[in-house]
């Protein structure tokens, strides 16, 4: 085990203006001064967004960057020029439509540490697929209270490190020395996005890699902000160049959804939520906040 370098928090930009101002403001609100922030601006159309990102960057405690690009370069390209500006970085991708919960950045970068082969880490939220919670595999509605499933969540044991056969892109931590071995998102065949982050997992774990979930850190996410506009979302072609490049890869999602490995966590997770409300009101779990 060794020390990672500073990893920067890197949120890909493009419009969703409502989504991306409750983004910034969790990240306000809980990033400590230590903290790096790349805002990746695609070439938003929307006039708001870059007074949001200059307001941002402005009442921030800590480094922030904002990197706007001249044209639209769709997701994977623009994460993949994000991490040229990170330099030597580790780095956290982290969508506009998330909402970040105080101590995460530290658990998350603690999970990595614990293993120089650790290439991702994802955290729990409330839609992220094979990570969500309280529903496996479904997108739950965004909590009311997530300072309480936060809270939970830090009570979990942080020795247990679930191997993903996928980490989920909405907040995933990436180690530089993964990149620079494996190579960045293949914008070639994946385009502008979808199946570009689950076939960066399938490359590093084919080099020896881990791809892990960090149990005791929690990120709310909304689902598609950006990308629902233009139409994209799962299956289709993206989904057909991942499975010409790896057949076996919806067999290991099987597999893991079958045995579900999280089963306990997730027990113990509503557990924690139980023993935290008996000590005092903590209002509704879930309630109607949306992004």
């Amino acid at each position: 085990m060794s020390s990672s370098p500073q990893s920067v928090i890197v949120v890909p930009v493009f419009n969703a203006f409502e989504a991306l101002d409750i983004c910034l403001g969790s990240l306000l609100r809980t990033l400590p001064k230590a903290a790096k922030v790349l805002l990746a601006d695609d070439a938003s159309t929307d006039p708001r967004i870059p007074e949001l990102l200059a307001q941002f960057k402005q009442g921030a405690k800590f480094s922030v960057e904002i990197a706007r690009r001249e044209k639209n370069l769709g997701f994977p390209a623009n994460c993949n020029a994000a991490f040229v500006e990170t330099g030597d970085s580790d780095v956290l991708l982290l969508n506009s439509d998330t909402v970040f919960t105080a101590g995460c950045l530290e658990k998350i970068i603690q999970c990595a540490s614990s293993d120089d082969k650790i290439a991702t880490v994802t955290p729990w939220s409330n839609n992220a697929e094979i990570c969500s919670y309280p529903k496996f595999c479904e997108n739950n509605p965004v909590p009311d209270n997530l300072d309480l499933l936060a809270e939970a969540a830090a009570l979990l044991p942080n020795d247990k490190l679930p191997e993903l056969p996928t980490a989920m892109g909405f907040c995933m931590w990436i180690r530089r020395a993964a990149i620079k071995q494996c190579g960045d998102f293949d914008v070639r065949t994946f385009g502008r996005g979808y199946g570009e982050e689950n076939d960066f997992c399938r490359r590093v774990a084919a080099m020896g890699w881990r791809n892990v979930m960090c149990v005791n850190a929690y990120v709310a996410h909304g689902g598609s902000a950006s990308f629902g506009p233009l139409g994209l979302g799962p299956g289709g072609d993206n989904l057909q160049r991942l499975l010409i490049r790896w057949p076996d890869y919806h067999e290991q999602v099987a597999r893991f959804i079958l045995e579900d490995p999280l089963r306990e966590l997730r027990e113990q997770f509503s557990a924690n939520i139980l023993g935290i409300q008996n000590k005092g009101p903590q209002g509704d779990l879930f309630g109607a906040m949306s992004l």
